[in-house]
């Protein structure tokens, strides 16, 4: 099957034409209207194999984690799903395979409303880019740059399912319903825009882990934040694995959470614990720099290093 014809097969139902589609998949380019008193926001995300998923994992899950991963952008910065590109890399046509990947993307697409207009396909190692835009109300992008000494840091959600889930695959061992967060994270639209709407402006994606996230919105904000380790929401698998080996390092670093990290000053608390959706006070930010792990004795606990690309 050539490359035209496999898009036709496969993609061109992806684009329903709409308001703001005026032209979708088959042409040279989209054409696109954007809404009138609305920003764009836009975000990518190449995913590849071995890398960022194993190879044999399933189609579908791999067609949701695919946009998943680009929509926890959005998410975090309170925008509203639109438009996407997919590049897709393949050794070769693997029709089942393909079926499977559509179907998972399709399947989120369409929960979240947003319409495939173009991309690319091409025969080499199996990877994926998507290239997402949404748009926001101007004025309530939440930013990693907004943190203010004072402000509560909160999060979504659970950490360290996804990691521990590709522990125990790794060790051979069957994760259970953990690898539902590993290959088919949820990503937190609706609590993203919720949070924007009633003023939260700090906010980022926990795709690497909270120590490292959280770090990027110390460094953005020129402060610090201080993490009670006491209070880290964690679901009962890896609240026992932590107690068991003693180790948080999955928990705080492992990544591929995509859960929400946001941070708001203390008198707009009540605000967010009111909105219909779990979130957690794990802590503050201070005046200084960089991100402090505290037991409830008050001491330290060390940094664990998270994933970075050519760190070595």
């Amino acid at each position: 099957m050539a490359e035209f014809a496999l898009i036709q097969r496969y993609f061109s139902g992806l684009s329903d034409p709409g308001q703001d589609v005026l032209l979708g998949v088959g042409d040279d380019c989209a054409l696109l209207q954007s809404p009138p008193g609305r920003q764009l926001a836009m975000t990518m995300d190449t995913l590849i194999a071995d890398r960022h998923f194993l190879a044999d994992v399933d189609p579908i899950s791999l067609g949701h984690k695919s946009l998943a991963v680009n929509l926890s952008d959005l998410a975090a910065m309170g925008a509203e799903p639109a438009w996407a590109l997919l590049s897709l890399s393949l050794p070769k046509i693997d029709h089942d395979w393909l079926q499977g990947f559509v179907q998972g993307f399709k399947a989120l697409a369409r929960r979240f409303g947003v319409r495939l207009v173009g991309g690319d396909t091409c025969q080499g190692e199996l990877s994926i880019t998507i290239q997402l835009t949404g748009f926001v109300e101007p004025g309530r992008a939440m930013l990693r740059s907004n943190a203010r000494p004072g402000d509560l840091v909160y999060i979504t959600g659970t950490l360290g399912d996804a990691a521990l889930a590709l522990q125990l695959l790794r060790a051979g061992k069957d994760p259970g319903a953990l690898r539902e967060y590993l290959e088919k994270p949820q990503p937190r639209i609706t609590e993203g825009r919720a949070l924007a709407a009633v003023g939260v402006r700090t906010c980022i994606d926990i795709s690497d882990g909270l120590v490292a996230d959280l770090g990027h919105i110390c460094q953005r904000s020129q402060c610090a934040a201080r993490i009670q380790v006491a209070q880290l929401p964690l679901s009962p698998m890896v609240a026992s694995h932590v107690q068991e080996t003693g180790d948080l390092a999955l928990a705080v670093a492992g990544g591929d959470d995509y859960e929400l990290c946001f941070s708001l000053p203390v008198a707009a608390r009540q605000l967010v614990e009111n909105l219909p959706f779990d979130c957690t006070c794990i802590g503050e930010i201070l005046p200084g720099q960089g991100v402090e792990l505290v037991r409830e004795d008050g001491s330290n606990l060390p940094l664990p290093s998270a994933w970075e690309h050519f760190s070595s």
